[in-house]
């Protein structure tokens, strides 16, 4: 076959890979990447730290799925994933290295028991567990510890957020929260932490 003036090389001749990870671009990231203080996404609209309000409300208004001694878990109001929940110490500490012995060992105890509720009302495939530690790493709310705990499926991953800047959610938060605060009291004792505790 003629290809005229056309070159055509060989794919094996190609110099390798740097890894066997595929990129996605995704500019519209760059938005959150690089705000500023002027226009944040995820900045509150009081004062007050969200994370110290969750817990001073009714827990349907303030989105709490379960009370500790020491930390709570509290709905995402801007979820990753369906069901996406994060898990704070009720004391207003930036960093987890804050935390002392006892605030650290509920921390982490609730995020194995956000997972075992997860799977009992969700039944995903996998987690994202993750801590973003001040604001240069990504953490939204930077002044208060929170760890996500983001439930998994496969094909979750779609292309609405990018084409159309839309999450697709099948179920309210509030009906959410209730199925996770459910389990979480009836699942809690297993785990050697309070079922609900009122601060």
């Amino acid at each position: 076959m003629d290809t005229g003036d056309v070159r055509i090389d060989n794919p094996a001749e190609f110099p390798p890979q740097e890894d066997t990870v595929e990129r996605l671009w995704t500019p519209q990231r760059m938005t959150y990447v690089l705000r500023n203080s002027e226009n944040r996404p995820t900045q509150p609209k009081t004062k007050e730290c969200p994370f110290c309000a969750g817990p001073k409300k009714s827990d349907e208004d303030g989105l709490i799925a379960w009370r500790g001694t020491f930390v709570f878990a509290i709905m995402n109001l801007y979820p990753y994933n369906v069901g996406h929940l994060m898990i704070c110490p009720y004391r207003h500490v930036g960093m987890i290295t804050d935390l002392d012995d006892a605030e650290l060992f509920e921390f982490e105890k609730a995020t194995t028991l956000a997972m075992t509720v997860m799977k009992e009302v969700s039944h995903p495939d996998g987690w994202n567990i993750g801590i973003n530690q001040g604001e240069v790493a990504g953490a939204g709310v930077a002044a208060h510890l929170h760890q996500h705990v983001v439930p998994r499926w496969n094909g979750d991953a779609n292309f609405m957020p990018i084409v159309a800047q839309t999450r697709t959610m099948p179920i309210l938060l509030g009906d959410q929260r209730a199925a996770y605060a459910e389990a979480f009291q009836r699942l809690a004792a297993d785990f050697g932490l309070p079922s609900d505790v009122q601060h």
